[in-house]
């Protein structure tokens, strides 16, 4: 069974519907269980999680090839996943062990793997931003066809990189698209107190960009929006800006007791639960077997469960190594 989103002229099938649900489902699932295992003393250092964001992630990385190119945030974990990053070998980074994407020494704010396009996880506000700029250029230079996309909250807006990777990607016709996910705070502050403008759309009429606001609890909708910003990215028509509306569930980091936040606004938010709701659409939209999606969330969970505990086996990253590939003569 297909359907048709009503703001594009792209079909979604029933086997993209189900993966859609399979990766914010491994999502959710990874990020759920990187917060116990925090609370439990097992992880170290700090971890921001996107829990509540899964649609976003989820729809903008299926539009994306292998090839393509992505930046992320500290708050990347979903990102990275989406993109085809390894479920073990993140948790292992975050873990601090030696099978980690990087030893286990960058944890949870700089995952990046470039076979699958994934350049990086920031923890700079706005630091992926030029670095999706960079690999746009180097796609339109090369002629390869890639796109790349740079994921932001709504915290990085006024920082000053937007506006200039903004103004550059217009000027050059660059092949990326931006997506901001606004979920409504900076940190621990709202958005009306950091953005004289909440309507980030509005920023891209100034650099004659094209841009959209999406509902991003819905990943249909970002989906199709996403498609139609890539295939104008591919076709040389140049930068979009993509703005998915969405919930940060838990506070800015693991442990924030979030006392800046109103109780009625977090079961609001959880009312807006992105993966039941695309979990119904599955079996009523597209005619998947309840029974057929419970045996996919009981195969994620144990993937995820599996990688939890194959990390926590792992060797610890070793002190003794740490300048390993910073000086050439250890890198051999």
């Amino acid at each position: 069974m297909t359907a048709i989103d009503q703001q594009s002229s792209h079909v979604v099938d029933q086997r993209t519907a189900t993966a859609l649900y399979e990766t914010m489902l491994r999502i959710r699932l990874f990020e759920t269980t990187a917060g116990e295992l925090f609370a439990a003393g097992k992880l170290p250092g700090f971890i921001h999680l996107s829990i509540g964001q899964e649609a976003v992630a989820a729809g903008v990385c299926g539009a994306l090839k292998t090839s393509d190119y992505m930046t992320t945030t500290h708050r990347g974990h979903g990102h990275c996943i989406a993109k085809g990053g390894g479920v073990l070998k993140m948790m292992a980074e975050l873990y601090g062990r030696e099978g980690g994407y990087a030893l286990g020494r960058s944890g949870s704010m700089h995952i990046a793997d470039n076979a699958v396009g994934i350049l990086g996880a920031n923890a700079i506000v706005g630091g992926g931003i030029p670095m999706a700029v960079g690999g746009s250029l180097a796609a339109q230079l090369n002629g390869s066809g890639q796109v790349s996309v740079s994921f932001f909250g709504d915290g990085a807006v006024a920082e000053g990189i937007v506006h200039e990777s903004l103004n550059l990607a217009a000027l050059w016709k660059l092949p990326i698209v931006f997506v901001c996910e606004h979920n409504g705070y900076a940190e621990m502050t709202p958005v009306s107190a950091h953005l004289a403008n909440p309507q980030v759309t509005d920023l891209a009429a100034a650099y004659g960009i094209s841009a959209v606001q999406v509902d991003g609890n819905d990943v249909g909708a970002v989906l199709a929006a996403s498609r139609d910003a890539v295939d104008r990215a591919r076709a040389g028509e140049g930068p979009s800006l993509i703005e998915a509306r969405t919930t940060r569930w838990r506070g800015h980091f693991e442990g924030d007791p979030q006392k800046y936040r109103p109780r009625a606004e977090l079961q609001d938010m959880t009312d807006k639960d992105p993966i039941p709701a695309w979990r119904t659409t599955l079996v009523s939209t597209y005619g998947v077997d309840s029974d057929e999606l419970d045996r996919i969330d009981a195969r994620i969970a144990a993937e995820v469960s599996d990688a939890a505990q194959v990390a926590e086996a792992m060797v610890p990253s070793d002190p003794a190594g740490l300048t390993r590939f910073v000086y050439p003569e250890e890198s051999r």
